[in-house]
């Protein structure tokens, strides 16, 4: 039997299309504000919004007589017919998002348009309006809504930690406050103020606001226009890279939006000027004409698509790479890497070299064929590798558990040779490191080797509670995101048991004072932000849950190749290989080094047949 649904039900199931968490009701309430002219917008938020939110602006506010039409469904002052779809400026249109914040919770609305005398106070409870009255109230609207999905309670369940809630609308309104530079914004959690904004245009105030932890001196400005398109913004130079997208932020015509098109720009503008595996910040403003681009196809507004992408691909290119070829964006090479001293091998910035070498270069399969005979301790045995790479499997990806306490580095399957035997015999290309034995012929990976010793270092102290560590003369001090500080997850405490000593140095500062003995004071510092950069880009982390791929980014902190070392650091380096658990690879399954007989080479030759 058909049949259509009672109005609350309707209301309810539609509101699911709108309101997923309480950052959607943010974003939301905040478009609608900046759409009513508003200069200043203060958001509140409790318990992640779960509990209660309140957003207040100055704005033009709602007439008396049309404050209960605005919570009907599809009662919008943005569109009047279907051809204003096509030349949209404003960020609401739909005339859902009041209805539907209305159905699933407890709202309050105070509002005065400039006219009025006196405000209206308007209360609704799961879509119902009970209350309606005359208040004395300044010019603007104020929503708060709370006990959110309470007569939703399945829905409920599905809400994430205050924390995680908190940081989704931090992020948000930091993304918002960057893309209206001329509004005032200020979010308060839990009674505390997390950050505001003066509104006095200038985005770099606001980018070192919001983000802390982004050095604006390291930012260059983008500005470029045409017939069709324009973009402003900013982007960083090379020496200031990430390992994730996390700080690639972008807005068409003042909506924030995820954008493959815009990304596939933005690394064509840096192609050849980045190390395989870094990523950019990016802070980007494209503006075009209304009817260029569909905003219409996902209730969340956060999607796009473009008439044309390929002309906004090179659009965006040919700014960035002209952005980056300004005097402001040159880096000065020489100082990005330094020597400390001749038995540390190290980088003094936050770029590195040879990237690509560093993240999931597992053989592929027509590797492992022409490997097969050469990788130690295999013996030429087919099966002997299958079960080797297997082993490293389980080495290097441990199962995710709620109370992982340490990761286990598992040893060969077998040790064929005694290190002591290898006699040196030279560096061929700055990079592989020549040793003989009677029998055979070697070719070391000097990075893959010292990536395999700092790794087996690292882990060891991981798993050793009681870390050596080092008092730093000069403290490094780190800025780290809002988004961070309100993360459930205890980051602080998994960096102590890493080795690193800290504490508050500031509202977003941090002061690290001591750091594990076997890092330098910049080897710290990378690994640092880097990990940090992990830890925000891994939706899954919530307790000790295994670090093994941030982990293994302290292997930047190893000998690049082409770094020219002597002999005396190659028989340390050696030493220290044969020293670990597993010699025979780097953490991301690369054979440290690779080995010939002498009747394979004599068999090239054709000596022998």
């Amino acid at each position: 039997m058909i049949r259509i649904l009672e109005k609350q039900v309707a209301d309810k199931i539609a509101a699911g299309e709108v309101v997923e968490r309480p950052v959607s009701i943010v974003k939301e309430l905040i478009e609608n504000s900046i759409d009513a002219g508003s200069k200043s917008i203060v958001c509140e938020i409790k318990k992640g919004g779960k509990e209660y939110i309140r957003i207040t602006d100055d704005g033009c506010g709602i007439p008396e007589n049309e404050v209960e039409t605005a919570f009907l469904r599809h009662a919008t002052s943005k569109i009047t017919n279907i051809d204003d779809l096509d030349s949209l400026i404003t960020l609401g249109f739909r005339g859902e998002a009041l209805a539907s914040i209305a159905a699933v919770s407890r709202l309050d609305m105070i509002t005065r348009t400039k006219d009025e005398k006196s405000g209206v106070k308007l209360m609704i409870e799961g879509g119902e309006i009970v209350n309606k009255q005359a208040i004395g109230c300044p010019e603007g609207t104020s929503i708060i809504v709370r006990d959110l999905f309470y007569n939703t309670p399945a829905r409920f369940k599905f809400m994430k930690s205050d924390g995680a809630e908190s940081t989704l609308i931090i992020n948000l309104i930091s993304e918002l406050a960057l893309a209206y530079k001329y509004i005032k914004f200020r979010l308060i959690s839990n009674g505390k103020t997390v950050f505001s904004t003066n509104g006095n245009g200038n985005r770099l105030d606001i980018i070192s606001n919001v983000y802390p932890s982004t050095d604006i001196r390291n930012l260059t400005e983008v500005e470029s226009n045409n017939d069709q398109y324009s973009i402003s913004g900013y982007i960083s130079t090379p020496i200031m890279t990430r390992t994730t997208k996390q700080s690639q932020v972008f807005f068409v015509n003042g909506r924030v939006v995820n954008s493959k098109v815009i990304e596939k720009g933005l690394k064509e503008g840096y192609k050849e000027r980045l190390f395989e595996g870094r990523e950019p910040l990016a802070y980007l403003f494209l503006e075009t004409k209304p009817n260029a681009l569909d905003v219409n196809i996902h209730p969340n507004k956060r999607e796009v698509r473009f008439d044309y992408e390929n002309e906004v691909i090179d659009f965006i290119a040919n700014a960035v790479v002209e952005a980056l070829g300004t005097k402001e964006a040159t880096v000065d090479a020489g100082n990005i890497f330094t020597r400390k001293d001749k038995n540390t091998f190290s980088q003094s910035t936050k770029t590195h070299t040879n990237v690509s070498e560093l993240y999931d270069q597992s053989p592929k399969e027509e590797q492992i064929s022409v490997l097969n005979d050469h990788i130690l301790g295999i013996n030429s045995n087919k099966d002997g590798l299958k079960e080797f790479l297997a082993s490293k499997k389980t080495q290097e990806e441990p199962a995710i558990q709620e109370e992982v306490h340490n990761i286990e580095i598992l040893p060969p399957l077998s040790r064929p040779f005694d290190f002591n035997t290898l006699e040196y015999k030279g560096i061929i290309f700055d990079t592989y490191i020549i040793f003989c034995d009677k029998d055979s012929f070697y070719l070391v990976d000097q990075h893959a080797c010292h990536e395999r010793v700092f790794y087996e270092k690292f882990v060891s102290d991981y798993n050793n509670r009681d870390k050596m560590k080092q008092v730093l003369l000069v403290p490094i001090i780190i800025d780290v995101d809002h988004n961070l500080l309100n993360m459930d997850f205890d980051w602080q405490g998994e960096l102590d048991r890493m080795g690193f000593s800290l504490e508050i140095f500031g509202d977003t500062s941090y002061k690290i004072y001591e750091i594990p003995t076997y890092m330098s004071a910049s080897e710290a510092e990378n690994f640092v932000l880097d990990f940090l950069d992990g830890v925000k880009d891994n939706k899954q982390i919530r307790n000790y849950i295994v670090y093994d791929k941030i982990i293994m980014r302290s292997c930047k902190s190893a000998i690049k190749a082409h770094d020219k070392i002597n002999e005396k650091e190659v028989k340390a380096l050696i030493n220290e290989l044969s020293n670990c658990v597993n010699p025979f690879s780097c953490p991301h399954g690369r054979p440290t080094f690779i080995k010939m007989s002498k009747y394979e080479i004599e068999k090239l030759f054709k000596r022998i047949q």
